[in-house]
């Protein structure tokens, strides 16, 4: 039995940082030796819970893979760097692993912010770089032609939460609010003519910094402006859970429809009180939800019981974290597997146009368009029916 004892794996995983090396050719890939895959996620500060979340997922489907033999026989190297929440670090720690390390592929950083101040650096290295983020602007084809998206965009996730709120919560004046990270200042920016164009009103549109410790002043307001729902684009469980407790406080019976983070096991541990996360539904993905009948489907119970064995804890977080970082692993070893050797070989594996299987989602590419996650996949679900990461779908969601 595969067991993944996670502070052996940090500790063998995580390098110290050195002196940046220069220079941008990109090597293929060595006969012999790890195929090294670079990953960037935040595992401290106010954007950690995502990076958390997903870095399970990414040591498991290593682990996986060299347990059983690696890639045509070779292992592989993961080389993590705390980017701390914040987008410098992560731009320093960006350059190192494409430049010093030369990493064959880097995955990451692990949230929108942090990717928006990346994406051209890595570009620049000509180091294929899979992104786990939503922000629409981090995939061009012109100007990333080795970056490819695995997870949705905000036009897919916008939809979805948009969707919910007006056809089916029939509620058209909502409060839009966001944190002052890149991520939830891109969002809200698009997301609002998404809403307004669909027939919406937002009524109350504000940034709220993650750290603010009284949002009082600020809910009242929306309350004021006539809001009849609350839509909050953060993946900080911490401003996202003093919300719901303020809403519970002012006894504003008003759903809250927006980010996955409120699902999540760290928005649970911070509320009140459990009765505290009705009303609330999260952007979600079917692969991650049960069904009607309370099945998953096939290919994530095998996973989740792949996860048990191994003791990789799920109860504090977001199954799709997982498997989305999970699902790397397999992308990369898929494309070696395949004869890629080079950086432009990988990313014409990936941009094949056909389906490349994963936990989290079947990922389709194309040349054009490196947008890769399924629309229908992209689903509502209810925060309180929280089981180890996973979800039943929204109320008027069929599975």
């Amino acid at each position: 039995m595969l067991t993944l004892n996670r502070r052996k794996f940090v500790q063998a995983s995580v390098v110290a940082t050195g002196a940046l090396a220069t220079g941008l050719a990109r090597p293929a890939l060595a006969q012999s030796g790890p195929i090294k895959i670079g990953w960037l996620p935040a595992l401290t500060g106010a954007s950690s819970s995502t990076g958390i979340g997903i870095g399970r997922g990414v040591a498991f489907g290593v682990a996986e893979i060299n347990a059983a033999g690696g890639i045509n026989g070779r292992k592989i190297e993961l080389i993590i760097r705390d980017t701390q929440s914040d987008p410098t670090k992560a731009v320093n720690a960006a350059s190192e692993l494409t430049r010093s390390e030369k990493v064959n592929v880097l995955y990451g950083p692990g949230n929108s912010g942090e990717a928006l101040a990346c994406t051209a650096v890595i570009a620049r290295s000509r180091t294929p770089q899979v992104n786990p983020c939503f922000v629409d602007e981090l995939m061009d084809v012109e100007k990333y032609p080795l970056a490819f998206r695995a997870a949705p965009s905000n036009q897919q996730v916008g939809a979805a939460a948009n969707r919910y709120v007006l056809e089916i919560l029939k509620i058209k004046e909502a409060a839009v609010i966001s944190d002052t990270t890149g991520y939830g200042t891109a969002s809200a920016k698009a997301f609002v003519p998404m809403l307004t164009a669909a027939g919406g009103a937002v009524v109350y549109q504000g940034a709220i910094d993650a750290n603010q410790p009284d949002l009082l002043p600020d809910m009242m307001r929306m309350r004021s402006a006539g809001a009849k729902a609350i839509m909050p684009w953060s993946v900080n469980p911490g401003l996202l859970a003093r919300i719901l407790n303020v809403r519970a406080t002012m006894n504003w019976d008003v759903p809250v429809v927006g980010q996955t983070t409120l699902g999540s096991g760290q928005t649970r541990a911070l509320l009140d009180r459990p009765e505290n996360w009705e009303k609330v539904y999260q952007t979600n993905f079917r692969s991650c939800c049960f069904s009607d009948g309370g099945n998953l489907p096939a290919r994530t119970a095998d996973f989740v019981g792949r996860l048990k064995a191994a003791k990789v804890e799920t109860a504090d977080t977001l199954l799709w974290w997982v498997a989305a970082g999970y699902d790397v692993a397999g992308l990369v070893a898929s494309a070696v597997k395949s004869g890629a050797e080079t950086s432009d070989q990988i990313a014409a594996y990936w941009n094949s146009g056909k389906p490349h299987p994963g936990v989290y989602g079947d990922y389709v590419w194309t040349p054009r368009d490196h947008n890769g996650y399924p629309d229908n996949d992209v689903v509502m679900s209810q925060a309180n029916s929280f089981q180890d990461g996973m979800f039943k779908l929204a109320p008027g969601y069929a599975s």
